[in-house]
């Protein structure tokens, strides 16, 4: 806990993901968590979202997320940035951390993340839900394993991916994925090597099965080589998979 106390996390989303990486990131003991998120707390948020309650609806998220963290674990300092992660931030935000962990719920903040933390040379923890589903995939500058663009070059196209309201996720298992990414976030932050660097990892919580699948670097990739024009056009997607569902990996 010592070591973490002087360690600074980027967390990017305070919902079904970040909420439950935040609370465990803060009860491991890491002295500075900068949350980023721009949203409202809705009433549907709250079968997955653990940092907030039916006081909170209406509620800006990052106000509420914070509050709460500082309640529980008032040593740890949170840095509140109400703000949407986009073009015009992230790479400042992602320079000034230790590990970027992506809670975010679209592909296009998720892409932005990836261009974003790799340009800069920090390590980033992606993962996504939708529905029974998990995934998880780390970038790290070690080189030891391709970015999310070396799996898509770009975002899927609109429509191609069922939306929150469409296809619904089941809120243990977005509290597993922020578990995961914690975890991962952890392991990083005390200089190992990340349990899924450059590996996609899925699961299924209906069927138990899992899997993990290698991801190389691609030749020609504009995002490991720090030349990536940052951000691209998407749909949004609630809490959406690290790499486009169905997709092949």
């Amino acid at each position: 806990m010592t070591s973490l106390s002087g360690k600074r996390v980027l967390v990017i989303g305070a919902g079904g993901l970040g909420g439950p990486a935040l609370l465990t990131l803060a009860a491991a003991g890491v002295g500075q968590l900068v949350l980023v998120e721009d949203d409202a707390v809705e009433t549907s948020n709250l079968n997955r979202q653990p940092l907030f309650q039916e006081a909170d609806v209406g509620r800006r998220k990052a106000a509420a997320a914070a509050e709460r963290l500082r309640a529980i674990f008032p040593s740890v300092a949170v840095d509140v940035r109400d703000e949407r992660f986009d073009a015009g931030n992230a790479e400042a935000l992602a320079a000034a951390a230790d590990v970027v962990v992506d809670g975010s719920d679209n592909f296009e903040t998720k892409f932005l993340a990836n261009d974003a933390a790799t340009r800069v040379r920090r390590p980033l923890v992606h993962a996504g839900v939708l529905r029974t589903t998990v995934q998880l995939l780390t970038v790290a500058p070690s080189g030891l394993g391709g970015c999310l663009r070396c799996l898509f070059e770009a975002p899927p196209p609109p429509g191609s991916v069922a939306s929150c309201s469409q296809a619904g996720i089941l809120g243990p298992v977005a509290g597993f994925a922020g578990a995961l990414l914690a975890a991962e976030a952890l392991r990083l932050l005390a200089g190992e090597r990340g349990t899924y660097e450059g590996r996609l990892f899925t699961y299924e919580l209906r069927t138990g099965r899992s899997r993990l699948v290698l991801v190389r670097k691609r030749p020609g990739c504009l995002a490991c080589a720090g030349r990536q024009v940052l951000g691209s056009s998407a749909p949004a997607a609630c809490d959406a998979p690290a790499a486009p569902a169905g997709s092949p990996a």
